[in-house]
């Protein structure tokens, strides 16, 4: 079964209401440098290319990239992570108050770096190497105490929530369980999951993993939308979660739940970068479903946005004008 587009006065409807509407968003926080230089040569002591340098930019990464896409279509976000003593984390807190972003949920974690990744990047946007800065450990019991008060006071006045989980060490069971009890049953919570932790998003609203990760934690291959819908109701049992969106890649979404099920096909452009498509799709399904639609409206509404921005270089947002273009005509 293929789900049905979302009727444009419908889309227009949803995505009206996502002005001002608060969401909460917690995970691994991240910042992306691109050092962008020209490659004329390979290097005389080892065979790899010498890029000369003409600039560097930075972006917001992992959850602090969905919180900017929550910015990007109206809604207020209020950012809770962990970030290092360190001049990457200063730069980070400058680019979310750039962005409009709240980042009074941070908490400064002395022991661990802000995570970072180095991107070496030509003027044609094709990556050279990447370097990771990053303490993917669990986070200790004290920090993990004072993330979970950051929720408690930040988070009583929204409408959605996001679990950003990217396994650098923000997210651990007590933490779910914060942001499951914070929403109340009322409010959604949607994860991006890791698998190592799927047992700890039991009562989840909305879980999202990707074709590999629903394929490893089901121990199914999926070739198929029969595949597709047996894998997702085996994923939701295992999780112990209300709904599964596996984001399929060409081949579109799968949603399942109790009620709805099937697939919402790809939109079909040229595809230039797929880097923090995940954190557009949290991103539109938090605000849509804080905003009244239903889980398969939500889908649609962020199947579209994730076509948007896979055209587009690094992490990237989505702005109100673009969805509703693609959605309207």
């Amino acid at each position: 079964m293929t789900l049905p587009p979302v009727p444009a006065a419908r889309a227009r409807e949803l995505i009206g209401r996502f002005a001002g509407l608060q969401v909460l968003v917690v995970g691994d926080v991240m910042l992306d440098r691109f050092v962008v230089g020209r490659v004329t040569r390979i290097s005389p002591e080892a065979p790899v290319p010498i890029v000369r340098f003409e600039s560097e930019y930075v972006r917001l990464g992992g959850a602090a990239n969905v919180a900017t896409n929550v910015l990007a279509l109206g809604g207020r976000a209020t950012l809770a992570g962990l970030v290092g003593e360190d001049a990457a984390g200063t730069r980070l807190r400058e680019q979310l108050r750039k962005a409009g972003a709240s980042a009074d949920g941070l908490v400064v974690a002395p022991d661990r770096p802000t995570t970072e990744k180095v991107r070496v990047v030509t003027e044609r946007n094709q990556q050279v190497a990447r370097i990771d800065y990053e303490h993917d450990g669990d986070a200790d019991e004290a920090v993990t105490v004072q993330l979970i008060a950051r929720l408690r006071e930040h988070g009583s006045g929204a409408k959605a929530f996001v679990i950003s989980d990217y396994l650098k060490g923000a997210i651990s069971k007590p933490v779910v369980e914060s942001v499951i009890a914070l929403g109340g049953g009322s409010a959604p919570v949607i994860v991006d999951p890791k698998i190592p932790h799927l047992s700890c998003y039991a009562g989840a609203t909305l879980i999202t993993p990707n074709h590999h990760e629903a394929e490893a934690a089901t121990h199914r291959r999926i070739r198929s939308e029969e595949d597709a819908r047996e894998a997702a109701n085996d994923f939701r049992a295992r999780a112990g979660c209300q709904a599964v969106l596996i984001t399929r890649g060409e081949h579109g979404m799968w949603l399942s739940d109790s009620t709805v099920e099937g697939s919402i096909p790809a939109v079909a452009r040229e595809v230039s970068d797929v880097t923090g498509a995940g954190d557009t799709v949290v991103a539109v399904l938090a605000l849509a479903l804080g905003a009244g639609a239903t889980l398969a409206e939500a889908a649609v509404l962020a199947n579209q946005a994730a076509g948007v921005v896979v055209g587009k270089f690094g992490p990237a947002t989505v702005s109100t004008e673009e969805l509703l273009r693609e959605l309207t005509g």
